[in-house]
């Protein structure tokens, strides 16, 4: 099930339209309280989230969805008539899955649908994940450094288990950003910087097992 969140019925129903058609059992709401209502009682597959709505903006809703456990890891793709960069990262940092601009081919839509699902697609239940003195529970998407819970946004976590799955392995920033990111995300490289930059400080001592690799990228190594 596709859920799409899109307040023009016109556009709601041309969406609603392909969807099926290309296979998707889809619901439309044309707002975002009408959309968590829907939440309590089912789960979707995905949901395409248009920025510019009445009253809750798209932005205020991908930040309640993704604090809830429930929700959390519902894969979104953000929609709007803001196609600038900025709009772009501000919805991606928030934890969309990917960014649709406005106006958009209807084929297009469908493409990106299948890719991000595709992407996010749930791997088989893993154990926790350790390294030194930092373990990872991806089923309770905790993190412990030292014995000590650190919290973490979806990216950091996200960047710390990529790295815990491949340890010793060297990736590059676009390597990074495709692969947490979106794979149509534009946006420098510095993002991934700044990201690895907090994720070291949030662990504290444990931070110093991601090492720099100097024009490559990062990889993280167990201690010594």
């Amino acid at each position: 099930m596709i859920y799409c969140v899109e307040d023009d019925e016109s556009i709601r129903e041309l969406m609603l339209y392909t969807l099926r058609a290309s296979g998707f059992p889809a619901e439309g709401f044309s707002c975002g309280t009408a959309l968590l209502e829907a939440l309590n009682h089912n789960t979707p597959q995905l949901i395409l989230l248009d920025i510019m709505l009445p009253g809750m903006d798209g932005i205020e809703i991908l930040r309640q969805l993704r604090s809830r456990p429930a929700t959390a890891r519902i894969p979104v793709i953000m929609a709007s008539a803001k196609g600038t960069e900025y709009d772009k990262v501000v919805g991606l940092d928030a934890g969309a899955d990917d960014y649709l601009a406005k106006p958009f081919g209807m084929m297009e839509m469908v493409s990106r649908i299948r890719a991000v699902l595709r992407r996010t697609e749930q791997p088989a239940a893993q154990g926790t994940l350790r390294m030194g003195e930092l373990e990872v529970d991806p089923l309770s998407h905790t993190v412990r450094a030292r014995g000590e819970r650190v919290e973490l946004t979806l990216k950091e976590f996200e960047l710390l288990k990529l790295f815990l799955e491949h340890p010793g392995r060297v990736f590059s920033r676009d390597q990074l950003l495709e692969r947490i990111w979106s794979t149509d995300y534009l946006g420098e490289t510095r993002t991934v910087d700044v990201h690895i930059g907090t994720l070291r400080t949030k662990l504290g001592s444990c931070g110093e097992y991601i090492r720099t690799v100097r024009g490559v990228g990062y990889r993280m190594e167990a201690p010594q």
